[in-house]
């Protein structure tokens, strides 16, 4: 049986693994389904078509699969998906998505999210991300795998950020933020790139060097993004352990429809 709490309200047809816990006095509806290892801190609310994988930690007074914010949403049956892994604290509110979009908004493995994010309709997160403290992703955005989002960062519906970016205190993303880049600001400005956090994950100096390559052509040589393409589509090949990550540049910059950063 599922450690419940007897202040808490679960509905018999939500389906909580076994071994799931749900603290004092929360709330979980009756299409919610958690998986094993899963624990629900007290007072969180968490209702709609919610999926919520294995080993997730979600602290106290969290919202999670509310209807979106949203005025066209008429109560279509939309979804949230959490993977597995994820910490969520305390103050969290994640909405479902919205049939304008996939209709689900989904968040992925081992990410760390600190208090008071908000995760809007249709935002659909990588794996291995932090956001910080009160950090507010509108609808519809894009994050990549290994991003971090420094506190109080705001980003713009449909933005989307790249892997392995990252973002200062305070910073607003009104564009597209590509891989590996560092953004601060109000307005963002590119500032560099994720080095350390390459590093961290095992970037040898080569493809770090490559990476570096990269940020030059799009940011200090004076080049328009069309001349920028090119001149990094001509880089693949040149480091046989970095194709793939000048591939991921030029992929990212072929769907940068709002622009990026600069």
């Amino acid at each position: 049986m599922a450690q419940i709490h007897p202040t808490a309200l679960v509905d018999p047809k939500a389906e909580l693994a076994a071994d799931v816990s749900v603290g004092p006095y929360a709330v979980i509806g009756p299409d919610v389904c958690i998986g094993e290892g899963s624990s629900i801190g007290a007072h969180c609310v968490i209702e709609g078509r919610t999926t919520i994988g294995r080993n997730n930690r979600i602290f106290q007074f969290c919202s999670l699969g509310a209807a979106p914010q949203d005025k066209k949403y008429a109560g279509e049956p939309t979804q949230l998906v959490i993977g597995d892994g994820n910490t969520i604290r305390e103050f969290c509110t994640f909405n479902t998505g919205t049939v304008q979009d996939a209709g689900v908004t989904r968040i992925g493995d081992d990410n760390w999210i600190m208090a008071y994010v908000h995760v809007a309709h249709d935002c659909v997160l990588g794996s291995h991300i932090i956001l910080a403290n009160a950090v507010q992703l509108a609808g519809h955005v894009h994050l990549g795998d290994w991003v971090f989002l420094g506190g109080l960062s705001g980003v713009h519906q449909f933005v989307r950020v790249g892997p392995h970016a990252m973002t200062g205190f305070q910073t607003r993303l009104s564009q597209d933020l590509p891989p590996f880049v560092t953004a601060a600001g109000n307005p963002a400005e590119a500032q560099g790139i994720n080095q350390e956090g390459l590093r961290r994950r095992g970037y040898t100096p080569e493809r770090i060097a490559v990476v570096k390559q990269m940020h030059r052509t799009l940011y200090r040589r004076g080049l328009t993004l069309a001349q920028a393409k090119d001149e990094l589509a001509a880089l693949q090949g040149t480091a046989a352990d970095a194709q793939a990550d000048v591939r991921l540049m030029l992929d990212f910059l072929a769907n940068a429809e709002r622009g990026i950063v600069r």
